[in-house]
């Protein structure tokens, strides 16, 4: 009954923080307070339900136990991590989205191709990547290369679509103004059509972001050398050791967040002067 009764405490003393912190004037310090405490009463209240009930670790381990493993296992997770995340992930999206981008360009640059290939794209896009990772995983080996196959079969689409609706955002005045100062074809790309499209190039390349991460983990199912992340979440399930998985989950969890708020602030810095961004502290 104690630990139920932390566990209802926590809950408590984090609606009473978070509606109080919520009347309170916005800023960038209750900002960052409401999601910490909101997270941290999580896992207060995980633990005492874990502990109170007495749950067994194979079912739900608590948050200590998961950090003990953390710091035990840090030189796994950290091999998982570069096999998974640089290795798999980072190279696969940084591939998709860059063929992405030069097709979307080509297909701006020559309509026909539009009536082509995104016909093709969206049909690539519909195919399941639980079916699509072991075919890949086959031709490309077991290794790296095929999970950054999968990554670039995930995210082209999305970054392809959000190019191309991006390309065209621009009017007809802006464009007739353009060819009244004699400007050619890539000179009104670079001065005028590329900076319209950056908000849906960015869009693009955070959506694109989440599904490299989870692309590269599902493809580990299928085959891989011994070490990943999806590799270890598979083979810890199987030995019953879920403070692991727990561990590879929050890894992942840290990598993709990271991975986002990186892609979020450098669209910031870019696309500075868009009025998505001036009320952005």
């Amino acid at each position: 009954m104690g630990w139920l009764a932390v566990g209802l405490g926590a809950w408590i003393g984090g609606w009473w923080l978070n509606h109080v912190l919520s009347h309170r004037p916005a800023t960038r310090l209750t900002r960052l307070a409401v999601p910490v405490i909101f997270g941290l009463s999580i896992v207060v209240i995980w633990e005492s339900l874990v502990r109170g009930l007495e749950i067994s670790p194979v079912l739900l381990p608590p948050p200590t136990q998961i950090a003990a493993t953390f710091v035990a296992k840090t030189h796994i997770l950290w091999e998982d991590f570069v096999q998974t995340v640089i290795k798999g992930a980072l190279t696969g999206y940084v591939m998709g989205c860059g063929g992405a981008f030069l097709i979307a360009v080509a297909i701006d640059r020559f309509p026909f191709l539009q009536r082509g290939l995104l016909p093709v794209g969206n049909f690539v896009a519909a195919l399941p990547i639980i079916g699509m990772a072991p075919i890949l995983v086959m031709w490309f080996g077991f290794d790296w290369q095929s999970k950054a196959a999968v990554v670039v079969v995930m995210v082209f689409f999305p970054m392809l679509v959000n190019t191309v609706q991006g390309l065209q955002d621009t009017d007809a005045m802006q464009r007739d103004l353009m060819r009244t100062y004699g400007a050619g074809y890539w000179t009104t790309l670079l001065k005028l059509r590329l900076p319209a499209a950056m908000p849906f190039i960015f869009n693009g390349l955070k959506i694109a972001s989440t599904l490299a991460l989870i692309g590269a983990i599902v493809a580990e199912f299928f085959g891989s050398p011994i070490k990943g992340m999806g590799f270890r979440i598979s083979t810890s399930v199987g030995q019953l050791a879920l403070d692991l998985v727990w561990a590879e989950i929050v890894v992942a969890a840290i990598a993709g967040s990271a991975f986002y708020g990186g892609v979020a602030l450098l669209e910031k810095a870019v696309t500075f002067w868009h009025p998505s961004q001036r009320g952005r502290a």
